[in-house]
């Protein structure tokens, strides 16, 4: 790193560090802290729930899986805009009309009160999961920066995001989601021109090379290392584009009626036109910067096909343990112009604070509103929970560092994928409890205790 991109990162830190401490001194009640007053306008809910859904699973892990594989675990974003349709319709008027902070208030009146506990657990643990995965991403970035060790990088990461997201509450993780993401945006943008203008075909002879090498089919590795092309057909033991597909269904299905980070963000609207205007802003922009992120991983492909570079090759196999998550911060550092590199850095950090520190928020709501206020300590002062709510967010920031640093140790062919398999474990069942909830009158708490059961059984 060069003194210039040292300053475009300070410039960047010093910035979101500010925005911290400004908004922390506007939280003087849970409402505040958790909703901000439910006042904020459409663009900006969409543009953090932007920021939210890309994260750095988006800015490392999808060049990667585009680099190292092709382009099947892009198949379940494409379901993304008929699950804001749903929920547009069926689940958005109801979380806006009953004022409720927490995603899970409804499932005790129409369950029991063990069901709304158990959801609300089954958050908190797929989050936790999430922001490990997703600092570690981040670690690795710092890593190739600075030369410090891996686990040094967690450390410093997971610190810095905590401070800014605990002193601030809802209103920093907006309104600093709202900043990132643009960063992220222009990140993306310059490091694709960057490789076109060093492929001598340009962007033609990208696509052609790409399409002869299999790159852009949805394709799975073989035993071998080879890309075969998945099969069309629906079947639960195997990735077909059918599956992933019905992955994706599901699983936005569940995040815009079951996951706190998005039903948070409706009741912080202003409005019900603005939760709205907000959904569709979201699934307008994220399905366009997925598929960007993808492409951008399959131009590093034949970037370094067309200029050879030896770490490049083994972070494609893996020899000598290198990682495929490391091949845009190596191409940034080795291949971009001072300051355009701090620029593209700044986009990755950027990229995991706007996950990080929505899911940090998300954390301390539910564990206040539906375990600490509900079950453990009801009819306390809301300074009491204010306070409860800035240590949660604490808690939840150590394990976030305790995870990725067990990530750090373990080995997976990527971590988007990994992302997958355990996100389906610790998720499985919300959306059904939704499901049933709102389209039905029949069931209470012992079905729904025997249908997360099968569902747990099924999925393990």
């Amino acid at each position: 790193m060069r003194m210039f991109d040292w300053i475009v990162l300070l410039a960047y830190f010093g910035g979101i560090t500010l925005a911290g401490l400004y908004f922390a001194r506007k939280n003087r009640s849970t409402e505040e802290y958790f909703l901000g007053n439910r006042s904020f306008p459409g663009w900006a809910i969409g543009l953090s729930m932007v920021g939210t859904s890309i994260s750095s699973v988006t800015f490392l892990a999808y060049p990667a899986d585009a680099y190292k594989t092709a382009w099947l675990r892009m198949l379940p974003n494409f379901m993304l805009p008929v699950a804001v349709l749903v929920a547009s319709v069926f689940f958005l008027p109801f979380f806006r009309q009953s004022g409720v902070t927490s995603a899970y208030e409804y499932l005790e009146g129409r369950f029991g009160a063990g069901t709304r506990l158990y959801a609300a657990c089954a958050f908190i643990i797929g989050q936790v999961v999430r922001l490990s995965i997703i600092l570690f991403l981040l670690s690795l970035l710092v890593h190739e920066l600075t030369g410090l060790p891996v686990q040094v990088c967690i450390l410093v990461g997971g610190v810095f995001v905590a401070f800014y997201t605990v002193a601030g509450g809802i209103e920093a993780v907006v309104w600093t989601d709202v900043a990132q993401t643009v960063v992220l945006v222009a990140g993306g943008i310059v490091c694709l021109a960057v490789i076109v203008g060093g492929v001598p075909g340009g962007l033609g002879e990208i696509i052609s090379t790409a399409w002869a090498d299999g790159k852009l089919q949805f394709a799975d590795p073989a035993e071998d290392g080879s890309l075969t092309a998945v099969s069309w057909r629906f079947t639960f033991f195997e990735r077909t584009a059918l599956m992933m597909l019905f992955i994706g269904l599901t699983n936005w299905l569940a995040e815009y009626s079951a996951n706190q980070n998005v039903v948070q963000r409706y009741c912080a609207s202003r409005s019900t036109k603005d939760a709205r205007r907000a959904m569709w802003i979201c699934a307008g922009s994220s399905v366009p910067i997925w598929g960007f992120f993808m492409f951008l991983g399959t131009a590093l492909y034949v970037f370094f096909k067309v200029n050879p570079s030896e770490p490049a090759l083994a972070m494609l196999t893996g020899e000598g343990g290198a990682q495929a998550e490391q091949i845009l911060p190596f191409f940034v550092i080795n291949y971009l112009p001072a300051g355009i590199a701090g620029l593209v850095m700044a986009a990755t950090l950027a990229a995991a604070m706007s996950s990080l520190d929505s899911s940090i928020n998300a954390i301390a709501t539910i564990s206040i509103v539906d375990v600490y206020r509900r079950w453990v300590n009801p009819g306390c002062t809301d300074r009491h929970y204010l306070i409860a709510a800035r240590l949660v967010a604490i808690a939840a920031s150590v394990l976030m560092i305790l995870g990725a640093a067990i990530l750090a140790l373990t080995e997976s062919r990527t971590l988007l994928d990994t992302g997958t398999v355990l996100g389906a474990l610790t998720a499985g069942g919300l959306l059904g409890l939704y499901l049933l909830g709102f389209f039905t009158t029949i069931g209470d708490g012992r079905a729904v205790g025997v249908g997360i059961g099968c569902t747990l059984l099924f999925t393990f």
